[in-house]
């Protein structure tokens, strides 16, 4: 199975909760589509205390997976926004 590509693309993009616009990550997108999935070894800053969870209101947004064998979080639909 492949892996996601080595070299992680430049652009970042601010992840928020949708139900209290907090930050939850920077992470490095490479593409121009909708958040479907995060892999960790993008991510530049984290700014949740518990995974997968919102810091201000405590709700789950994403689950922790291995895609093609790379840690990641499978984000849940309608639960973050990203710009």
């Amino acid at each position: 199975m492949s892996k996601p590509n080595k070299k992680a693309p430049s652009k970042t993009v601010d992840i928020f909760c949708k139900t209290c616009n907090a930050p939850l990550f920077k992470y490095r997108k490479g593409g121009k589509g909708a958040l479907v999935k995060c892999f960790k070894e993008r991510i530049s800053q984290d700014y949740t205390t518990i995974d997968c969870a919102c810091p201000q209101c405590k709700k789950i947004f994403a689950r922790e997976t291995l895609i093609k064998g790379t840690p990641a979080y499978k984000m849940i639909g309608g639960k973050v926004w990203f710009k």
